[in-house]
């Protein structure tokens, strides 16, 4: 996978998604589905946006039991989504039984789809993890703790900060993959994130792909916005 950046298609309905894409013409984009849209519209989004050329992060943050998650990622992985995800604190046995599934409703003669784990939420504080998880260890250790669980558990990357990638690529190398959502422009509102950062940071930081949101979707102007935030993650001058 290269180095891309993905849009959140964080709309409630195909339509509105549509309508959003227009403005992009016929240019292949990475784009995530999450579940507002997925709980809407099932299949057919997904099948929608292959037929147009776009690679998909399926994004349903999967945490069940292992048999359940087993069972649900040999269906998802017959849809052909290039990425998908689930909560690193399932556990070992659930993201192996994830990875199982995956490979066991891939097409022969295809590759699996990526399999990746949510550390930490970004909107997860250092206040949330104590006074509400219960987790007495600091966000850094916690995040880095379940990052080295899900490699040893054999999927391909974490869902995290871009703040915390450095640390991640220190412990497991820069093969582990890191996805970071929270991205903003410097001049934009945060929202209900805690811990963002901007394109260029996060390249800087050595994220893997980062997923933008509300930065580009709500924007006055979608597609120039996008090209702005695509040309500043790559390092390139407009």
């Amino acid at each position: 996978m290269q180095r891309p950046l993905i849009i959140a298609l964080d709309f409630p309905n195909l339509p509105y998604a549509k309508d959003f894409l227009k403005e992009f013409g016929k240019e292949p984009l990475f784009v995530k589905v999450g579940m507002e849209l997925y709980y809407q519209e099932g299949p057919s989004v997904i099948h929608f946006l292959k037929e147009q050329g776009h690679s998909i992060f399926l994004d349903l943050k999967l945490h069940d039991i292992p048999n359940t998650v087993y069972s649900s990622m040999k269906r998802l992985a017959g849809l052909g989504v290039d990425l998908v995800n689930v909560h690193a604190a399932g556990g070992r046995g659930m993201m192996v039984a994830a990875r199982e599934g995956l490979e066991a409703g891939t097409t022969m003669g295809q590759s699996r789809p990526k399999c990746i784990a949510v550390t930490q939420l970004t909107s997860t504080t250092e206040e949330v993890m104590r006074n509400e998880l219960l987790i007495e260890r600091n966000l850094l250790d916690v995040v880095v703790e379940y990052a080295t669980m899900t490699k040893d558990s054999g999927l391909d990357g974490v869902v995290c900060s871009s703040l915390e990638v450095p640390v991640i690529n220190k412990k497991l190398g820069n093969e582990f993959m890191t996805v970071t959502p929270g991205i903003r422009q410097a001049s934009d509102d945060i929202g209900d994130q805690a811990r963002v950062v901007t394109p260029e940071k996060a390249r800087e930081l050595g994220s893997t792909a980062i997923v933008v949101g509300r930065s580009i979707t709500r924007a006055n102007n979608p597609l120039q916005t996008y090209k702005q935030m695509k040309a500043a993650w790559e390092g390139v001058r407009v």
